[in-house]
């Protein structure tokens, strides 16, 4: 497996990771039916460098990295990380989180914030609390879950 820089060259692999997380409308804030141009914008356009796993010339996730909030704020960075289903329960998100982590301390952050965790995803905040994340805000219900209705989300912080 190697985990590399994503350019434009590698959307057309990163979109059904994309497509299938946000269709999904479970974890992240996007529009269920963002489009495709839409989404390499979101992914690959904005300030923040991202990056793809790949192995036998698959993609089998991505995360992007950026700075959470400008300014006086720009020690903080933000991560994203999508994993497709077929590499589900890999550990991929380990690698992911160390590597993140890694690249976020060699590109000069003092720290890492995840904005807005929706606490439906179980699995998602028992992970960010096993590598040091703590839990440092709950919001009331600003996430509407498309089967579980609005739920809290939380801000995690390292």
């Amino acid at each position: 497996m190697s985990i590399r820089e994503a350019t434009k060259e590698y959307w057309e692999l990163i979109w059904p990771i994309f497509h299938e997380i946000t269709k999904a409308g479970k974890t992240y804030a996007y529009e269920m039916d963002t489009t495709k141009a839409e989404a390499e914008k979101i992914w690959l356009e904005t300030l923040r460098k991202t990056f793809v796993f790949e192995e036998d010339e698959i993609i089998l996730d991505t995360y992007y990295l950026k700075i959470n909030q400008a300014g006086p704020g720009k020690h903080v960075c933000n991560c994203g990380y999508m994993v497709s289903a077929s590499a589900r329960g890999r550990e991929l998100a380990t690698t992911m989180c160390q590597h993140s982590q890694n690249m976020a301390l060699g590109l000069g952050y003092k720290a890492m914030q995840f904005n807005l965790v929706a606490s439906s995803n179980a699995g998602a905040v028992h992970f960010w609390c096993k590598p040091d994340f703590d839990i440092v805000g709950r919001l009331p219900k600003p996430f509407n879950h498309p089967t579980k209705g609005y739920v809290d989300a939380l801000v995690l912080f390292k």
